[in-house]
């Protein structure tokens, strides 16, 4: 069991995996910490409940003197990185952006640890993107990467600095390579909500039509509860080393569709239009990953299969929305 006193720091806590994590270490007995950026407005809709059994420091990845205060401040054991620009699509319209915090914000982190304590157990946010253009199927940890967009790109920066801190300064630094990971805290510009909340809205009333883009591309997506638990188990061996962490199932985007649709009762036929302005310039077709590695040296595995994890989804957002028109009326 974790002791009562060790000390975790999480960039990006606010986030889907951020807040998952969060609940995983508060219940293992963690002192946490987690990462902010300054902002007019806060948005820790996520963590809320959390806030009594967390204590959140200012600290900016584009900004690596306020790293260094905040690992000097808090001195955790361990420091997961999770704070990234994290949508795809973006990454296009805000390449300089995403490099800044997704690939040197990386480097900034890792030599503040460098610098601040070298002892202290690193984990890297990688992502089945790098792989994009894919040279083989299944994805495994030796797979080469062929990213096909400016997040993927950065990623495979962030991605291969770990490893050569790791390498170079001997710290110990994991990068799980997640395959896509999904749950009602994603957010709604992410495809698996935006298909569950348009259903919620479509099944209440709200709205009548969902516009997606390529309805064949293919994923493996998995629960992101289940994914959060990978990483901290990487951060719990003797050495450190790299993961796939995937189902190893895939299904298109169209599957994800009906799938919520037949979960409220609708045919996805009659509301569901592919539009080609959503169509990413280069796509990724066909990412399926292979996490042997994980599942025998980690002993992990997902427990939540694809159908179980769109249709909670779905209920979730069926409970907002409803709770949205109360608050109307």
């Amino acid at each position: 069991m974790s002791n009562p006193k060790r000390r975790v720091l999480i960039t990006g806590i606010t986030g889907q995996d951020g807040s998952y994590l969060a609940e995983l270490l508060v219940e293992k007995g963690y002192q946490v910490f987690g990462t902010v950026r300054r902002a007019s407005t806060e948005n820790f809709a996520r963590i809320e409940h959390l806030r009594r059994d967390l204590e959140l420091v200012q600290a900016d990845l584009l900004d690596q003197q306020s790293l260094i205060v905040a690992l000097s401040r808090v001195r955790p054991q361990e420091v997961y990185n999770l704070a990234a620009q994290s949508f795809v699509p973006t990454s296009w319209d805000q390449p300089m952006l995403t490099a800044e915090f997704n690939a040197v914000g990386v480097a900034r982190l890792l030599e503040a640890i460098r610098l601040v304590d070298a002892g202290m157990r690193f984990y890297q946010a990688s992502s089945s993107e790098m792989f994009g253009k894919v040279r083989e199927v299944p994805q495994t940890e030796k797979t080469p990467f062929h990213p096909r967009s400016p997040y993927g790109v950065a990623k495979v920066y962030g991605h291969y600095i770990t490893v050569n801190y790791r390498e170079s300064y001997g710290l110990f630094a994991c990068s799980g390579i997640l395959f896509n990971h999904e749950s009602p805290r994603r957010g709604k510009e992410f495809v698996t909500r935006k298909i569950s909340d348009a259903v919620a809205r479509i099944k209440l009333g709200v709205e009548r039509q969902l516009r997606l883009g390529n309805l064949a591309a293919r994923r493996d997506w998995g629960y992101a509860q289940d994914y959060v638990r990978a990483m901290w188990l990487m951060l719990q061996q003797d050495e450190p080393d790299d993961y796939v962490v995937a189902t190893g199932e895939e299904h298109s985007v169209q599957e994800a569709a009906e799938v919520a649709f037949a979960h409220v009762g609708l045919d996805w036929h009659e509301h569901v239009r592919e539009d080609s302005q959503l169509f990413r310039p280069a796509e990724v077709d066909h990412l399926v990953g292979d996490s042997t590695k994980a599942r025998t040296r980690l002993g992990w595995s997902p427990t939540v299969a694809f159908k179980e994890l769109v249709e909670r989804m779905v209920d979730a957002d069926i409970e907002q929305v409803r709770r949205e028109l109360e608050r109307r009326s």
